[in-house]
């Protein structure tokens, strides 16, 4: 955890915790009425929860462990704390009726949003941080799951109709050998299994300039392979699934995938995923930019994987257009410690079952793109925005 001297200043968080809290309340305002108590994917809570959730984290952390302040509804701080991380097909058995009402939580958030303004100047700046990047990635979270609505439980919305273009060649850029570091340093902001940033020796090895497309994918699709959740087969053609709409399956754009159909991939092209540390040297070729890339909530879904590719001599969009697998388990590094504030957050998920994604995705917030942040999911955890490129491990 960082120090209150090492953050940024209290109004740029004040201005940062703003801007998050209207991200998170767009997503409610795009629901059709009645949409709340529905579940979109069967693993997790129900859209209801999380209406409660971001204002409960907050608390929880922020007024009543970190400033020590007396529970207002004790049964909603517990309620809303924390979601769910079941495997697939264990969806959690509770009905709408087991959930208070939208306004008595809507009462809830507005209390907790107020104390917590109301006391601002008091808090750790590095607490802060932690409750708006926590926003942040929940409010990624609640994308995909909004994604799985039926399209009439969603407010009409544009949807961004992509040109039918065929998939880009994809070569493979040499990678020269060198030291990369990994994690975050103790004297910024960081989760707790950022720490402790160290260095790492990588041999010289090639990754695919651009994230494996959907064209590319389709070629092994057609020799067996697993099909994606978010296409489709209807009348002998594959479409796309979108956010706000369908439409054919773009050839250009990255292939969302599990980390077991990546994996799969790969190997069916006698390649492999890359590991942690060699994305980390990749993506130091070039430097991310969120209108190009794809990132900090610029659209809805993808875009080409070749969108602005600048030189060939440098992969494109590591951070953005989709996260990326990489082969690596989701461990500690040397020297972990959990937060005390947070224990479970890294830790209980160091079980050998989740697996590294670096880069990010476009519902990912710019503040979540710095190159220690790690991020995880099971290998069969089919809903997320997360792509792939693979590696020769030799050269």
């Amino acid at each position: 955890m960082t120090t209150p001297a090492l953050t940024e200043s209290g109004h740029a968080l004040r201005t940062e915790l703003a801007s998050a809290r209207e991200q998170t309340d767009r997503l409610f305002r795009l629901l059709a009425p009645g949409t709340l108590f529905e579940r979109p994917i069967e693993e997790r809570h129900r859209l209801i929860f999380y209406l409660g959730h971001f204002e409960a984290f907050d608390w929880n952390l922020l007024a009543r462990r970190s400033l020590n302040m007396p529970a207002f509804h004790s049964q909603f701080d517990r309620l809303f704390e924390r979601g769910i991380d079941p495997p697939p097909g264990q969806a959690p058995q509770d009905s709408a009726h087991d959930w208070p009402s939208e306004d008595e939580v809507a009462r809830y958030n507005m209390k907790t949003r107020a104390t917590i303004d109301s006391h601002l100047e008091d808090l750790d700046p590095g607490l802060l941080q932690m409750a708006i990047e926590h926003r942040h990635m929940h409010a990624e979270t609640f994308a995909y799951l909004m994604h799985g609505l039926p399209y009439d439980r969603k407010q009409p919305a544009a949807a961004r109709r992509p040109a039918e273009r065929s998939a880009p060649a994809n070569p493979r850029v040499a990678i020269a050998a060198g030291s990369v570091t990994l994690g975050t340093r103790t004297d910024r902001f960081g989760w707790d299994n950022e720490h402790l940033a160290h260095e790492i020796a990588v041999r010289s090895f090639r990754i695919s300039r651009f994230k494996v497309s959907n064209g590319e994918y389709l070629e092994f699709v057609r020799e067996g392979g697993a099909v994606p959740h978010f296409w489709s087969l209807e009348n002998d053609r594959w479409w796309w699934r979108g956010m706000f709409a369908q439409f054919p399956l773009p050839q250009d754009w990255p292939a969302w995938v599990t980390w077991q159909q990546a994996a799969a991939y790969a190997e069916w092209r006698g390649l492999a995923l890359p590991g942690e540390a060699q994305f980390q040297l990749a993506a130091e070729l070039a430097r991310p930019d969120p209108a190009r890339d794809n990132f900090d909530y610029n659209h809805w879904d993808p875009v080409a994987v070749d969108a602005g590719a600048g030189s060939p001599a440098a992969p494109a969009q590591m951070t953005g257009n989709g996260w990326e697998w990489t082969r690596d388990v989701f461990a500690p590094f040397e020297g972990f410690k959990a937060d005390p504030l947070y224990p479970g957050y890294s830790a209980d998920f160091f079980d050998g079952r989740h697996y590294v994604l670096k880069g990010a995705s476009p519902r990912t917030a710019r503040i979540l793109t710095r190159p220690g942040f790690r991020n995880w999911f099971r290998p069969d955890y089919p809903y997320m925005y997360a792509g792939f490129r693979v590696v020769e491990d030799s050269i």
